[in-house]
């Protein structure tokens, strides 16, 4: 029994270029996958290692709720917050806590994870981050943050408006 999935002419006929594209495109997509997958075991492993209560949000983002804070504002796209934070990367070492002081920021400008996690509470509330690169700064580099860094952020929302 023979199987052919493309007739002979298919390939003859088609542009090398367009091909090559193609072949490039499917190997970018297997390539991504498997670094999905690395990111996600050294999240759950740190997550294991260090005994973080943490839930998985549908876009990758891990997070726990440390206190939920009160009230029931809804974060409408033009929302500031005032924070004081701490990020850090999965060896410990700080690379930003905003000088120790509150800072206010407009939501939509900042990381996605930020914007993910932020809405999770109110104010008065904390929450901690364990951000995939792909939600926060990818695989370039920012400051002290090495491409493709697994993020760790301690955030207390004092207040929203």
């Amino acid at each position: 029994m023979k199987f052919i999935f493309f007739k002979k002419s298919y390939f003859c006929g088609m542009n090398k270029l367009k091909l090559l594209i193609v072949m490039l495109f499917i190997a970018a997509a297997f390539t991504a996958c498997k670094e999905d997958k690395d990111t996600e075991k050294q999240i759950t492993d740190f997550i294991a290692e260090h005994n973080i209560n943490a839930t998985r949000d549908d876009s990758g983002l891990y997070y726990q709720i440390i206190k939920p804070g009160s009230g029931t504002f809804t974060y409408p796209a033009n929302t500031r917050i005032t924070i004081k934070y701490e990020g850090r990367l999965l060896d410990g070492s700080v690379f930003d806590n905003g000088g120790g002081k509150e800072q206010t920021f407009n939501l939509a400008d900042l990381i996605q994870a930020w914007r993910i996690g932020i809405p999770k509470i109110q104010k008065g509330g904390e929450i901690r981050l364990i951000v995939p690169p792909s939600l926060g700064y990818g695989s370039s580099s920012a400051g002290p943050i090495p491409g493709n860094s697994v993020l760790d952020f301690t955030i207390q929302l004092s207040n929203t408006q």
